[in-house]
């Protein structure tokens, strides 16, 4: 890993650290437009032939309901671990949920803001290299809680055409309806367009790669008429270390992201004097060399880095200009920090709260911006599956006081019909009441006569 002393580079120099490995999406949204054409053409024949082409795997049957398959045998302690990680983010994304509010900002004006569950949505869980039934249920959970009607999940089928038996139980588990057995491009691009089998969504969820990245990009700004989460890259992680961090621990947390690929991009930051660097060097090659996927880890430390700052208020001022997905404060106190994290895509603090705790079972959602984006986007949350409508509704002495202005708002703008449509019913009260009170005069006049 290369490394940068902050108080010897120049403000262009600490900026140009902030960039990600690039990806060339100019030749991969080349690659990727066709096969979203051919979905929209040919539906689930596309599918089929993508699937046979990319996975080498032969279907029938490209869509499954999943309340018709039978619930698949695990190991009892697999069940238990992901029976803790379902509870926990589910109280997690349940407490996210809002009581509905009613505002009178005027006497007789009455507004409120009400939630409504995206009816149908797609979660894309990746296979490939690696299987992710902690990705099911970080994207199902938040959907269950929600009210999602429709519940479509993509992801690869095995070589005889299963499904991932872990991923299944966690889909049976957090009501996932359909799964659509296929990956890539070409999943995404049959939960958009809708097929024979497949039925259509209307938002998109799900991390994948460079082709799937590029296909949600592409479909969002189609006929297609569908949403996604958020843009998204490589994994990454940035940890913050001080001389009380054990440098094994630090290895640890570095390696845990580079494995997920070779594009994935990790960076330490050193904050202050006193830490044993050669130590951490040391402990991250070893820890390396003994990982079963050390050699997408070691690729991805090639394009890694270390930053070593004057203070903790330097690092946390690169942390902020970065914007990590991942953000591991390991000091001592690291609590104390937490209010100077502007840019994170989740936070973990202190030496016990390793990063893998929330990409598994702590209740967080691991759905996290990537490649800069946490500057303006957050995880996937329960709101990510809603909607949101405002509601108003107003009192014959609402409109009275109200309507004055709003009608004098819209002849400035010029809007004759939008100032008729409160002034009409403003005269329409006028001469109600004008009448009600010459009826009063009338019956009073007969009895004084």
């Amino acid at each position: 890993m290369k490394s940068y002393r902050l108080s010897e580079l120049t403000q262009a120099e600490v900026d140009s650290l902030k960039a990600r490995p690039r990806v060339d999406f100019s030749s991969i949204f080349h690659t990727v437009q066709p096969i979203v054409d051919d979905v929209h053409k040919r539906g689930d024949a596309a599918v089929k032939d993508y699937t046979a082409r990319f996975d080498k795997v032969e279907l029938d049957e490209i869509v499954e309901n999943v309340n018709e398959l039978p619930h698949p045998e695990l190991d009892a302690a697999v069940r238990e671990a992901f029976d803790v990680a379902y509870n926990n983010i589910y109280a997690f994304h349940a407490a996210q949920k809002s009581a509905e509010r009613i505002v009178e900002n005027m006497k007789g004006v009455k507004c409120k803001r009400v939630a409504r569950s995206i009816a149908s949505v797609g979660l894309y869980v990746p296979g490939g290299t690696a299987v992710l039934p902690s990705t099911a249920l970080m994207l199902s959970v938040p959907a269950q809680i929600a009210g999602c009607k429709t519940v479509v999940l993509a992801t690869p089928p095995s070589r005889d055409g299963s499904i991932c038996k872990e991923v299944l139980y966690c889909a049976k588990k957090a009501g996932v309806t359909h799964i659509l057995k296929a990956g890539g491009a070409q999943a995404i691009s049959a939960m958009a367009w809708g097929t024979a089998s497949c039925p259509k969504v209307e938002k998109i969820f799900g991390p994948g790669n460079q082709y799937v990245t590029a296909a949600k990009m592409i479909l969002q700004n189609s006929e297609a008429m569908v949403s996604i989460d958020m843009p998204a890259g490589p994994s990454e992680v940035l940890v913050i270390a001080d001389k009380y961090a054990s440098p094994i621990h630090i290895a640890a947390d570095l390696l845990s992201q580079a494995e997920h690929g070779p594009d994935s991009q990790v960076v330490l930051v050193i904050a202050g004097d006193g830490v044993d660097v050669r130590s951490i060097e040391e402990e991250i090659n070893k820890q390396c060399e003994s990982l079963p996927r050390g050699e997408y880890a070691s690729k991805a430390l090639s394009h890694s880095f270390t930053v070593f700052a004057h203070d903790m208020f330097e690092a946390i001022s690169f942390s902020n200009l970065y914007a990590p997905e991942h953000l591991i404060i390991n000091v001592k106190d690291a609590e104390k920090w937490e209010s100077f994290i502007e840019n994170a895509g989740s936070v973990f603090l202190g030496q016990w709260t390793p990063e893998s705790v929330g990409d598994y079972a702590s209740g967080t959602n691991h759905v996290l911006p990537t490649y800069g984006y946490a500057r303006m986007y957050g995880g996937v949350s329960l709101d990510s599956f809603l909607k949101y409508m405002t509601v108003q509704s107003l009192t014959e002495e609402g409109l009275k006081k109200l309507g004055p202005y709003v009608a004098t708002m819209a002849e400035v703008e010029g809007l004759e019909a939008h100032k008729r449509a409160v002034t009409l019913r403003l005269h329409d009260i006028e001469t109600r009441e004008a009448n009600h009170m010459s009826a009063k005069l009338a019956v009073g006049n007969l009895c004084y006569v």
